[in-house]
């Protein structure tokens, strides 16, 4: 290895990919300490222990790197020439770690703030208007991406808008918003969708569909068939079109997959369904509740919501009901859920349920502790990822309808990255 002030060493090739962090502290320990006893206190090992790992080091190298007596312990040249190039490695390690912990705790305490005032009310029991203006309040924290235009369009009768980068594009990409099917906008849902369509470079139309309890179900899923049938008037290829939603919105997603194949519609070419809302019998979430404060909570608005929703129609219809539904024939589904989302079952389920029925589902799975993770793709790592994966997705739907390929789409394997703690 080259340095400043000393002559080059002769790597030795069979060593690095063996040796490892415990190895190198060990030897730094006793070569800084001149002995065995002191070193094995300071990193809280037994003797015999210290002295194996300094050993396999040793091994490793295929050399010495301490002269050992009964009285005392010193270190050879190759241990003089390892020490301070073992220090420097050790000390980037720490701080790469430390700095990583830093950043951590700052996301983790930037998402708390942002979260709190939509929990604040939710957890006050506050009436639907005060949580349908915290939730919008809290979408309005964030930007869409400058290159974005934004555009209102009349989408079959249905308010909407249009997001692109490309004004000449055709609408490919129909969203239907989260907000537990009585909260949320298209329009508190632009900063998230404007990112989508810079990832998928796609021209998004998202709908304002009439919300619970004014407007209960069926009215939205009228509204968003209206939308798509929109869509293909204007010329886009029902193939080349892909369903995207987020939590309620990912059921609306699939209410509407349901509804077009139970009246042999034409079927999109895919769905997109970030961190899915589809048990409206949240069957998860009430086991969970009996040991968690947290999710009892949750359990509570969640069936509030439901019960404003549905005013009565029967919760196992199969069109609201994808877990127990049919789902055969329904084209390629890409979900993406976060690990320590108390609503990822619904994920694992479907995809499951999905598979079952012989449907190409591709499950993500994120190492986050939040709810609609993608939300905060401005600064949350798997956030970017989760778009880019998405934006991946929507182009092989466009490519795989415009070659007529029948064959399934490539995989790529889930995200790993070290676990964020994170608020739900």
């Amino acid at each position: 290895m080259p340095d400043d002030h000393r002559a080059p060493v002769l790597a030795f090739p069979q060593a690095p990919d063996a040796i490892e962090l415990r190895h190198l502290r060990a030897f730094v320990a006793v070569a800084e300490e001149l002995n065995f006893g002191r070193a094995a206190d300071r990193l809280h090992l037994s003797q015999s222990a210290l002295s194996r790992q300094v050993s396999g080091l040793e091994q490793l190298l295929g050399c010495d790197l301490l002269r050992r007596s009964s009285h005392s312990v010193e270190l050879t040249i190759a241990g003089e020439a390892l020490l301070d190039r073992a220090r420097r490695l050790l000390t980037d390690v720490d701080e790469a770690v430390s700095v990583t912990l830093s950043i951590g705790g700052e996301l983790a305490g930037r998402l708390t703030q942002l979260w709190a005032p939509l929990f604040a009310v939710a957890n006050a029991n506050g009436g639907l208007q005060a949580q349908r203006n915290a939730y919008e309040q809290f979408h309005a924290q964030f930007a869409p991406p400058p290159e974005v235009a934004i555009t209102p369009v009349n989408a079959g009768g249905v308010p909407s808008f249009e997001l692109t980068t490309d004004p000449d594009a055709l609408p490919t990409l129909l969203y239907l918003h989260g907000g537990g099917h009585v909260m949320g906008s298209a329009f508190g849902h632009k900063p998230l969708m404007g990112a989508l369509a810079v990832a998928a470079g796609a021209r998004i139309l998202a709908p304002e569909f009439r919300l619970a309890p004014e407007h209960p179900f069926p009215a939205d899923l009228d509204d968003a068939r209206r939308a798509y049938q929109w869509m293909l008037d204007s010329g886009t290829p029902a193939e080349q079109v892909v369903l995207a939603g987020d939590s309620a919105g990912c059921g609306l997603v699939m209410s509407l997959l349901l509804s077009l194949k139970q009246q042999d519609l034409p079927l999109p070419g895919g769905a997109l369904l970030f961190c899915p809302w589809v048990d409206l019998n949240s069957t998860v979430l009430s086991s969970l509740a009996a040991t968690d404060e947290q999710v009892a909570l949750l359990l509570e608005q969640v069936r509030g919501y439901v019960g404003a929703y549905l005013a009565g129609h029967p919760s196992d219809d199969p069109i609201i009901s994808p877990l127990t539904a049919d789902l055969s024939g329904l084209p390629p589904l890409l979900i993406q859920a976060a690990t320590g989302d108390p609503q990822r079952e619904d994920a694992h389920r479907l995809a499951e349920r999905a598979h079952a029925h012989g449907v190409d589902a591709r499950l993500e799975l994120y190492p986050v502790d939040t709810h609609g993770f993608q939300t905060f793709w401005s600064f949350l790592p798997e956030a970017m990822e989760g778009l880019a994966q998405a934006g991946r997705f929507v182009r092989e739907i466009a490519t795989r309808a415009g070659s007529g390929a029948a064959t399934g789409l490539s995989r790529s394997p889930t995200p790993q990255r070290t676990r964020r703690a994170t608020p739900r």
